[in-house]
């Protein structure tokens, strides 16, 4: 199953990991350049907790930590 937010709808994305080689101008050196673009993904932090629904029933959904902490979920 994927892991998707039913809240927020927060699900993963992809990015990029750039790797750079030499030393920094700021840090007294000629600048850096890039040797390697390579794909990643960025997961959010999502749990799976049981929430009351609105009819009174218990489920177990998968819920962001964003979510939790901003109490839009009512645990069971």
């Amino acid at each position: 199953m994927a892991r998707i937010c039913a809240i927020t709808g927060k699900r993963p994305i992809r990015g990029n990991i750039i790797h750079r080689k030499g030393l920094t101008k700021k840090s007294g050196g000629i600048g850096t350049s890039i040797t390697k673009i390579s794909k990643r993904t960025f997961r959010p932090n999502v749990q799976r907790v049981r929430v009351r629904t609105a009819d009174g029933q218990v489920k177990r959904i998968w819920v962001s930590a964003k979510a939790l902490k901003a109490g839009k979920v009512q645990k069971a």
